[in-house]
């Protein structure tokens, strides 16, 4: 095993904002710190809600020429959505964003062929309008599909930009609904039933494996001294998170929150019931062989486009302020693809109260207290649905990501799931993609022990359950069966 300090550069790019993190990391020690932080603002166009994939290129590049000397560079990012090249390596135009309307309908179509529990069982992704399968299926009859010659998942096809090579990250790839996660590779039957081309994807890479060295004129354009090895990490956000969850055993939940909420358990295996399905509960890949056995939740994204509305108030003042409002007066489905697309949030909010019969939260403060209220009961609905369906006992709930600088949702979700949260690191997907290259270098070992020199030296914040649990049971009743 390597001694010494060692310098990685984390490239972490979240649906709102993009990242570059400096992690130094020794034989006990880990310490990360922020170079650059970037926004990410999709653009619509005439033809509908693409990425602005140029602008988080040059994010990186700033970020990487802040960052200064390292030993090794990661990308992780959010997952589903991709850029497609032609023959000669060209970006065939700019990403389309998952909130983009073209999949409405499309899952319909692609169960004529392949029915909903045969999808599933195959591939075990739950249900969601944007998976990449749906986007190719929209996408067949475009010109882009047509000229495309390779699909790269957004990381990847940022790594590319910065070394030439091509690949497609395990961990990413599962979030497409084109992987086996028994097998952990492409689902070839499917695709050939969907007239979906697995050849346009790069080979399969994992995490740890080399993704190539930064190219002469990233060098250039950055100010770094070559070679710089790039190493593929937990290329989905998620699985950088997960990897980076504080637990010290084996019966934990966890929930990584930011614009989205991911709850739910690390497995060994994937659960391929009917009964899972019904529950719309997804297997992605993780480190290591495991499974990353969790629900999707509308997360954060709620307040975003709700501060978005009013003109981006404080949110320290609307925390507070919602604090004052009475607990579980108003709740809505947080998992609802009602409030998916963006614009008029705090009207879709209201609406949804009105028609289940609650009190219409009218101001900034009643709304805000709804949001954090559901995401707190949509945390603990998933959790229970997970661990009953999975078959594990669970006694803690790790709250990792941006969600846990939120001391009071830390807290509703602690009082709803009536467990213990630990709640931290903030930046858990950037420690993931650290440690991840780390390990490839040979400075930490197996993920138990990535998982004890965070737990050494990013403690987590406790947060014990309060209050009465039959409260939470009673909002639970007033929305849509399960």
């Amino acid at each position: 095993m390597s001694t010494g300090v060692h310098t990685y550069a984390a490239v972490d790019l979240g649906a709102s904002s993009g990242r570059v993190m400096v992690g130094r990391v020794g034989a006990d020690s880990l310490e990360l710190g922020e170079a650059h932080r970037f926004p990410n603002r999709p653009v619509r166009l005439a033809e509908g809600l693409r990425w602005d994939v140029l602008a988080l290129y040059g994010g990186v590049l700033d970020g990487l020429r802040a960052a200064g000397p390292v030993d090794s560079v990661g990308l992780d990012g959010w997952g589903v959505d991709y850029g497609l090249l032609d023959a000669d390596g060209a970006l065939l135009g700019n990403p389309v964003h998952y909130r983009d309307a073209r999949t409405e309908g499309v899952a319909e179509k692609v169960w004529a062929t392949v029915p909903a529990a045969r999808l599933y069982a195959a591939t075990g992704v739950q249900y969601a309008p944007f998976n990449t399968l749906y986007q190719l299926v929209a996408a067949r009859s475009s010109v882009q599909l047509a000229q495309a010659r390779r699909l790269l998942l957004i990381p990847d096809l940022l790594s590319y930009w910065l070394t030439g090579e091509q690949g497609t990250e395990l961990t990413n790839a599962s979030t497409t609904q084109l992987i086996d996660p028994r097998t952990r590779t492409w689902s070839y039957a499917l695709a050939e039933r969907l007239g979906i081309d697995l050849g346009l994807f790069g080979p399969l890479r994992r995490p740890g494996d080399p993704a190539g060295v930064l190219r002469p004129e990233v060098l250039r354009e950055t100010g770094l001294a070559g070679p710089v090895p790039v190493t593929a990490v937990g290329s989905h956000d998620t699985a950088s998170a997960v990897a980076a969850v504080p637990a010290t055993g084996e019966r934990f939940a966890y929930i990584c929150t930011g614009t989205w909420s991911l709850a739910g358990l690390e497995l060994a295996a994937p659960v391929l019931t009917e009964e899972s399905r019904a529950a719309n509960f997804t297997n992605e890949l993780g480190l290591d062989g495991t499974v990353r056995y969790l629900r999707n939740i509308m997360g954060l994204w709620l307040l975003q486009e709700c501060q978005r509305v009013w003109g981006g108030p404080d949110l320290e003042t609307l925390l507070r302020e919602a604090g004052a409002v009475p607990s579980l007066r108003s709740v809505v489905d947080a998992g609802d693809a009602a409030f998916l697309a963006p614009g008029r949030m705090p009207e879709r909010i209201a609406a949804a109260c009105r028609a289940s019969g609650q009190p219409v939260p009218t101001t900034r403060a009643e709304v805000t207290r709804c949001i954090l209220d559901s995401l707190a009961l949509a945390h603990r609905r998933a959790v229970e649905d997970a661990r009953r369906l999975a078959d594990r006992p669970v006694d803690v709930v790790h709250l990792v990501g941006g969600g846990t600088r939120n001391a009071l949702l830390c807290q509703l979700t602690a009082d709803a799931c009536g467990l213990p949260v630990m709640a931290g690191p903030a930046e858990a997907a950037a420690l993931g993609n650290v440690l991840v290259q780390a390990r490839a270098h040979g400075l930490v070992g197996d993920l138990a022990e990535m998982r004890r020199l965070i737990s050494r030296t990013q403690p987590p914040v406790r947060y014990e359950p309060r209050g009465d649990d039959a409260r939470w049971r009673a909002a639970e009743a007033r929305l849509a069966p399960r």
